[in-house]
């Protein structure tokens, strides 16, 4: 009885510690390396763990002994690309590649790392189709009209990009996938998704994790850039000048908004009025400008010099204007037209993400060839 017990338990520590190990076994073919390693990613530092020379039928293994009870991330890098991996205790991985490892790799065995590979799917694809934009883009012998398709194309793709990138985060919040996704940055981006409202997505990641991986290292990472977010949330809700000319004026709701609360995204400062029905069709332009810039952190402040609220909201909504909409209705006495000198409307300056005012009475395709520059 005795001895049985014993085997009993050795069977259990024996079981245990393979438990806490992960086996990465695959076949990485076509290209002219030979070498593979395994990196480890941890607090922004990445660690080599381990590397071997592959079998003449490109075969590979590696073991991981000391992996964490929930997702870590691991890359195997082959041929100069990184193929990230979210590695948990006791799962058997399998990695094969043929060619280009990040964009052809299958992956099983792990979940997170499988969603790892859906959202790479779109993403590496996505940056490959905006680079080509941009490659032919770089001739010398392109009409206005040229350019604008251009920019059409690349604006299109820019926005594909973003949708799939923010569907996958909230359908997939609970995982740790998601922060990954969250991480990832298009070429001169600063952020997810815009200066105000990125921490809307780390919040909704961050609640998520907490149900579902409550012990993850990521967790308090998370939780302090929200904490950093909220502080220059906090911070720019306290500016009073910019480097531009500050103010604060009320929308349809009398909600008091200040200009520099948009700090960080490039803004057009537009003065119209609503009794002057010529300005409308600027606004139909404009409608069609912000569509395709806004997700990439372009945002239109538009002031009213009106004396009518009525007539002002009344013309918003047929309009159905979607960005901020403000107003003081002290017509042409209202004293932001002398902090701008605005002489005559219609009015606008562009303001870069800096804070600095790069234009002024800018429409049309000047206006996007402005927003393509300062939005990538």
């Amino acid at each position: 009885m005795k001895k049985t017990l014993l085997i009993l338990a050795l069977g259990l520590i024996m079981c245990g510690c393979r438990s806490a190990s992960v086996k990465i076994s695959g076949r990485l073919l076509g290209l002219g390396s030979k070498v593979v390693y395994l990196e480890k990613v941890s607090g922004g530092a990445v660690k080599l763990l381990d590397s071997m020379v592959l079998e003449s039928t490109g075969d590979y293994h590696f073991e991981i002994d000391d992996a964490g009870k929930t997702p870590l991330l691991y890359n195997l890098v082959y041929n100069g690309e990184r193929i990230p991996l979210l590695l948990t205790a006791g799962e058997r991985v399998t990695v094969n590649t043929v060619g280009s490892p990040l964009r052809n790799y299958t992956v099983e065995g792990s979940r997170e790392s499988e969603l790892l590979r859906e959202f790479n799917r779109f993403y590496v694809e996505g940056m490959g189709n905006m680079a080509s934009i941009l490659e032919s883009y770089s001739g010398d012998n392109f009409s206005d009209q040229d350019k604008i398709t251009l920019m059409q194309e690349y604006t299109h793709a820019y926005r594909s990009i973003k949708r799939e990138q923010l569907r996958f985060i909230i359908e997939n919040k609970s995982n740790i996938a998601a922060i990954y996704a969250l991480y990832q940055r298009l070429p001169n981006e600063k952020f997810l998704f815009s200066n105000r409202d990125d921490i809307i997505y780390y919040r909704t990641v961050a609640d998520a994790i907490e149900e579902s991986y409550p012990e993850s290292p990521f967790l308090p990472t998370l939780r302090t850039d929200i904490a950093r977010l909220e502080a220059h949330k906090a911070l720019v809700s306290q500016i009073k000048e910019a480097g531009y000319p500050d103010f604060e004026l009320p929308n349809m709701y009398d909600e008091q908004i200040r200009l520099s609360s948009l700090a960080g995204e490039v803004i057009l400062l537009s003065f119209w009025s609503a009794e002057s029905g010529r300005m409308n069709n600027i606004n139909a332009e404009l409608k069609d400008v912000y569509e395709r810039f806004e997700e990439r952190g372009f945002e239109i402040y538009q002031v009213a010099i009106d004396t009518s609220k009525a007539l002002w909201i009344n013309a918003v909504q047929e309009q159905q204007l979607p960005w901020i909409s403000v107003g003081d209705m002290r017509g042409d006495r209202s004293p932001v037209l002398g902090m701008y000198n605005v002489r005559s409307l219609p009015a606008n300056f562009l303001i870069d993400r800096e804070g600095n005012i790069v234009a002024k009475n800018i429409y049309g395709k000047d206006l996007e060839l402005q927003l393509e520059k300062l939005t990538l």
